[in-house]
C-alpha cells in the first residue's frame, strides 16, 4: 500500500483541523461494537458509606501542582481560528475548576509562528497544570528535541505529551508513519527536555509491553487513550477522497485496546509512574471507574470539545457535572480521598453482584 504524502502548508494545515473539529462533532466517528470495557466493571454502592459528603476531597498533585480534582481537559486542537477560540475557553474553564488541561499538536506553531498564538493559553490558566503536545513520528525528523523543548517555552507548559497514533498516521493522507526507533528517540527527548514527558495514545490504547518499554525510556507517565471513543481512523475516512482508502480507514472500526484493558495494561507495565486513563470517557462515574481500576487521574476530550463550542456557560455546566458525578462516586463507595478511590475494595466485575475486587496491580 503507497500513497503520496504532502507535509500541508499552513492553509492545508487550517483545513485539516477545522475537518477534525467540524467531523468530530457532527459524523458518526465511533467505534461500532467495540465499547470502552468500562461497562464490564462496577463500584459497589455502599449503603452506610461511613463519611459525609461535604467531606469527600477529590484534592490531588499531578505534574507538580495542586488539582481539585484528578481530572485533565484532554489534548484537542489549535493552530486555527475556532480552535484558538476553543482552547481559551478549555483553559479558563480548568483554572476555574482547577483541573489540568492540554492544547493540540503544536507541529504546526513551530513551523509558522504566526499559529503560536492559539496555543498561548497559559494566561488564562496561570494555577493548573498545563501540557504541550507533538506527535512522537515527528522524532525523526531533524532538530526534534529542540522542537521539543521551543513546543514547552511556547506555552509556558509543565510538561510534554508526546502522541503516538500510528493508525491514524498510516490513514491520514497527509500522514508520516515513521516510528522506527522511537523509544531510543523518547528518551532522548526525556534526557534533555527538562520537564516531564507523557505518551499518549489518541484513542487505540497502549498494551502492558508498551508502557514497560515507556517506563524504561524514562517517561513520566501514559495516557492509555483506549479504544472505545473517538476513532480517529473514521474521522479520516470522512476525510480520504481515495475510495480504497477510505475502505481501509472502514475496516480498523474495530481496532485497538479498550480503555479499561489499557489502563490495567498501563498499571502493570508502569508500576511507579503516572497513569492517565482516557479515550471514551463521558462522565464522572467513568473517571472514578478508571481511578478504581489504578489509573492516577482521569483525561475527557469529546463532552469538554462539545461543551466548549457551545459556549463558556455550556462548558462550567459540564464541568460541574463531571465533577459532582466523581465525588458523588466517591461518597457512594466510602471513598473520602482519591487515594482511597484508588484503594476500594468496592470494585467488582459487572457480572457479579458482591465478591471480592478483581486482581489488579497494586495501587501506587
Amino acid at each position: 500500500m503507497t500513497s503520496e504524502r504532502v507535509r500541508p502548508d499552513r492553509a492545508g494545515h487550517s483545513r485539516r483541523k477545522d475537518d477534525h473539529i467540524r467531523i468530530a462533532l457532527e459524523e458518526d466517528v465511533g467505534f461500532g461494537a467495540l465499547t470502552t470495557g468500562l461497562e464490564r466493571y462496577r463500584l459497589v454502592h455502599q449503603a452506610l458509606p461511613e463519611l459525609d459528603l461535604e467531606d469527600v476531597d477529590a484534592r490531588a498533585t499531578l505534574l507538580g501542582r495542586p488539582v481539585q480534582a484528578p481530572l485533565v481537559i484532554s489534548c484537542m486542537t489549535g493552530g486555527v481560528e475556532r480552535g484558538a477560540q476553543v482552547n481559551r475557553r478549555l483553559a479558563r474553564a480548568a483554572e476555574a475548576w482547577g483541573v489540568a488541561v492540554g492544547v493540540g499538536s503544536q507541529r504546526a506553531a513551530l513551523d509558522d509562528a504566526a499559529l503560536a498564538a492559539s496555543f498561548q493559553v497559559r494566561d488564562d490558566a496561570p494555577s493548573v497544570p498545563l501540557v504541550a503536545n507533538l506527535g512522537v513520528s515527528q522524532l525523526r525528523e531533524p532538530g526534534a528535541r529542540e522542537r521539543c523543548r521551543r513546543a514547552v517555552e511556547m506555552i509556558d507548559a509543565d510538561a510534554l505529551v508526546l502522541h503516538t497514533n500510528p493508525l491514524q498516521e498510516a490513514l491520514q493522507p497527509e500522514g508520516t508513519p515513521r516510528f522506527a526507533g522511537v523509544v531510543d528517540l523518547i528518551a532522548e527527548v526525556v534526557a534533555s527536555i527538562g520537564v516531564p514527558v507523557l505518551v499518549k495514545e489518541v484513542g487505540w490504547g497502549i498494551a502492558e509491553n508498551v508502557a514497560r518499554a515507556l517506563a524504561e525510556a524514562g517517561v513520566a507517565g501514559l495516557d492509555a487513550a483506549g479504544a472505545g471513543g473517538t476513532s480517529w481512523s473514521q474521522v479520516e475516512r470522512h476525510r480520504i477522497a481515495d475510495p480504497v482508502m477510505r475502505r481501509v480507514a472502514a475496516t480498523f472500526q474495530e481496532w485497538g485496546i479498550p480503555t479499561a484493558e489499557s489502563v490495567v495494561a498501563c498499571r502493570r507495565g508502569f508500576p511507579d509512574g503516572l497513569v492517565i486513563a482516557s479515550g471514551g470517557l463521558r462522565s464522572g462515574l467513568d473517571a472514578a471507574t478508571c481511578i478504581a481500576l489504578g489509573a492516577d487521574a482521569a483525561a475527557l476530550a469529546a463532552p469538554f470539545l462539545r461543551a466548549a463550542v457551545d459556549g463558556e456557560a455550556a462548558l462550567d455546566d459540564e464541568l460541574r457535572r463531571i465533577v459532582t458525578e466523581l465525588r458523588v462516586a466517591m461518597f457512594c463507595v466510602g471513598a473520602e480521598s482519591v487515594d482511597e478511590l484508588r484503594s476500594t475494595p468496592h470494585l467488582v466485575r459487572a457480572d457479579v453482584v458482591s465478591g471480592p475486587a478483581p486482581t489488579l496491580p497494586p495501587s501506587t
